[in-house]
């Protein structure tokens, strides 16, 4: 066990995209490896390995939620991370006032209506993006866009279970004048709260559905592209890949006479330890010591708190399992 405290950043899908299902050496160590992203105080991060069979544990150290810091794009697209100066409280999200005005990242959202970018912003927008289509376990269903090297872990860190690749665009540009089409004309919206894909795993719908959902929604899309007059992209009909890492969130929720339940502690306090059986972006599927439940934990929900590492344990809540 450890004293030091680390700032959460975040849940990661970094490696590799994962495979086609129906390829036969698929395993679940399929598609990259998700991690928990943590910042010591002097700045240097750790990532702890969230993969199925592992074991994460953490102690809430005090209560709120800090700064991460602001991102600076650098030349040939690249970018960096620079603390926060104060380690201040977040006021903004998950930043302090000052790190929210300099962030550059948030600049590239206002880029296609003529905002004003860097010019590492502008070398990082100017790089070939990609327009999908995710649909979620509740058949939530969102367009959005992603860089040339994020396509396939974009849609990872998001937690889709299903998606399609519609468009293939020049810039980063065109591709949010293409999404905001897609919104405005096929009705899609560009987010999907994080507490929702979480509700939705308890009793995630068929697969057949979701990809039904997915295909349509997609199929509606490629429709209205092909009569827009936007010029700087081409049309796809490419399927994401979900990592085999998520599959056992996405199976049935009811198993026998066995419920799947939201996990019943807030992470904004207190002990918490349990072993990972999926991981579907930042959503686990946990397994608590002294119980055979299965229960979701949001993870996203730690995001800008400070934790303590060690072999802490969850308390094991009273819950029925389902009599049928």
């Amino acid at each position: 066990m450890t004293d030091t405290r680390y700032l959460v950043h975040g849940v990661f899908w970094e490696g590799p995209p994962a495979v086609q299902p129906a390829e036969p050496d698929r395993t679940a160590d399929d598609g990259g490896g998700p991690v928990l992203r943590l910042q010591s105080p002097e700045g240097e991060f750790r990532e702890i390995a969230l993969r199925r069979g592992h074991r994460l544990g953490f102690q809430v150290a005090e209560p709120g939620r800090f700064c991460l810091g602001h991102v600076q794009m650098r030349q040939a697209g690249s970018r960096s991370h620079v603390l926060c100066a104060s380690a201040a409280p977040a006021i903004r999200g998950k930043q302090c006032e000052r790190c929210f005005v300099l962030d550059e990242s948030r600049l590239m959202h206002d880029f296609h209506r003529g905002g004003r970018v860097t010019p590492g912003l502008r070398e990082y927008l100017m790089q070939e993006h990609w327009l999908y289509v995710a649909t979620f376990a509740g058949g939530a269903t969102k367009v959005g866009t992603a860089s040339g090297p994020r396509k396939w872990s974009r849609l990872a860190e998001q937690g889709a279970a299903v998606a399609r690749y519609v468009a293939r665009a020049q810039d980063g540009r065109v591709v949010r004048i293409l999404e905001d089409l897609v919104t405005a004309d096929v009705g899609l919206t560009q987010q999907v709260r994080s507490a929702a894909k979480a509700e939705a795993l308890l009793q995630p719908l068929p697969a057949t559905a979701l990809d039904a959902v997915n295909a349509r929604a997609a199929g509606d899309v490629r429709a209205l592209l092909a009569r827009t007059a936007v010029d700087g992209f081409e049309p796809v009909d490419e399927q994401w890949s979900r990592p085999a890492h998520a599959d056992a969130l996405y199976g049935d929720a009811i198993f026998g006479n066995k419920l799947r339940h939201a996990y019943p502690h807030a992470l904004e306090a207190g002990q918490h330890g349990f072993g990972i059986a999926a991981l579907s972006g930042a959503n686990a599927l946990a397994r608590l010591d002294g119980s055979d439940a299965d229960f979701v934990v949001n993870l996203s929900q730690l995001a800008a708190r400070t934790i303590v590492l060690g072999d802490f344990v969850s308390e094991v809540p009273a819950v029925q399992e389902a009599l049928f």
